[in-house]
């Protein structure tokens, strides 16, 4: 059973939905800006959609599969939506004032495509794997193996839709080192701190909840 009450489980899918929804906005925007790490090309948007992932463990945990799914249905459209609004305003992170948006932006809006396709397929994975998982006895186990196939299924589901054979020269010849790199960087961003992070948020939930509420 949930761990949460009715009125809790509300604010905190409310909460939850906008969360994912600035997230996505932010790693859209992100990920049109290269870096190199260690000669390696990725971008900065390797830095922060893995806090989607601990987000949706936390839901499945705390709430169940079926609350972490209504996340997903409620974010889709409306991230679609704002991700375009907002990369094309801020299109590789100049400012094109608002008359850009008057303008028909194929590349901005194939990278909201591709963003709203990984997201849907990445978070779903990561549902299943979590929910699968999470009865076992060592904590760590569901959200670890949840990270590692979700991010798997995100990256590769995003740069391929949104770079292949793209209008950006850059991209379109180097989208698979990226996203391999880009995939590499979310893993380990994830197992050294957002399990970790999962883990001492849930406690710390957890010792919040009344005493008689336990763990499913």
């Amino acid at each position: 059973m949930p761990l949460l009450t009715a009125s809790a489980q509300r604010t905190t899918l409310a909460a939850l939905i906008a969360f994912h929804i600035l997230i996505i906005i932010a790693s859209n925007y992100l990920v049109q800006l290269p870096i190199s790490l260690f000669g390696w090309h990725t971008t900065w948007g390797a830095f922060s959609f893995p806090f989607i992932f601990l987000a949706t463990d936390l839901t499945v945990r705390l709430l169940g599969k079926g609350p972490a799914r209504q996340v997903i249905a409620r974010v889709m459209l409306p991230a679609l939506v704002a991700s375009y609004v907002v990369s094309v305003l801020f299109q590789e992170a100049v400012f094109r004032g608002a008359g850009a948006l008057l303008e028909f932006n194929s590349f901005v809006l194939r990278i909201s495509l591709a963003s709203f396709v990984a997201y849907v397929l990445g978070q779903i994975l990561d549902i299943q794997v979590f929910d699968r998982l999470r009865k076992k006895r060592q904590w760590w186990i569901a959200p670890t193996a949840a990270m590692i196939v979700g991010n798997l299924l995100d990256t590769f589901a995003f740069f391929s839709v949104a770079f292949w054979n793209s209008s950006n020269p850059f991209m379109a010849a180097n989208w698979v080192e990226i996203a391999l790199v880009d995939y590499v960087i979310k893993l380990a961003i994830s197992l050294m701190m957002f399990v970790p992070l999962y883990g001492m948020l849930l406690n710390s939930i957890v010792r919040l909840l009344p005493k008689r509420a336990a763990l499913v």
